[in-house]
């Protein structure tokens, strides 16, 4: 057997010798380094990732009243603006928990409590799968039904280019 030369050897508390070859890695910092530190997650963040889910859903037509929607297509239409994602949506977020109001519009035709049960469960799904914060609840408020025959606040080409 080679012995190792003598400066990678270093003395063990036992009296015995340690070589580079059997030397134990020394961890550093200590415990799992998923414990190390912490992670905050913003109620804007939470509230684009509903929604977005939210929108997702078949039937949901547009999100929030219609005030804030037609606030939202003036902005939308100033250069350089872009769509709120987080209209309709509000966001409470804690240390491990979250909860959401959501405000939509629905399509005309469509069963509201099966649109409201659907998007609960596509923002609860995001929402959890995304932060790991547990949603404790999502309220929701259908402020309006959109008619077949209604023009849309948000035309499709805008009329200044």
């Amino acid at each position: 057997m080679t012995e190792a030369p003598e400066q990678n050897r270093t003395q063990t508390p036992d009296g015995g010798t340690e070589t580079p070859q059997n030397r134990k890695t020394a961890r550093r910092g200590g415990g799992d380094p998923a414990t190390r530190g912490r992670t905050t997650v913003a109620d804007g963040v939470v509230e684009k990732i509903a929604g977005l889910a939210a929108r997702d859903v078949l039937g949901v037509h547009a999100m929030g009243s219609g005030l804030s929607r037609t606030f939202g297509a003036v902005r939308d239409r100033v250069p350089g603006g872009s769509k709120s994602v987080t209209r309709g949506v509000k966001a409470e977020v804690g240390e491990v928990q979250t909860a959401l109001d959501l405000e939509i519009v629905v399509d005309y035709g469509v069963a509201i409590a099966d649109v409201a049960q659907a998007v609960r469960e596509n923002v609860i799904a995001a929402v959890e799968r995304m932060t790991g914060l547990e949603v404790v609840e999502v309220n929701i408020a259908v402020s309006d039904v959109k008619l077949p025959d209604d023009e849309d606040e948000e035309p499709e080409q805008p009329r200044i280019q």
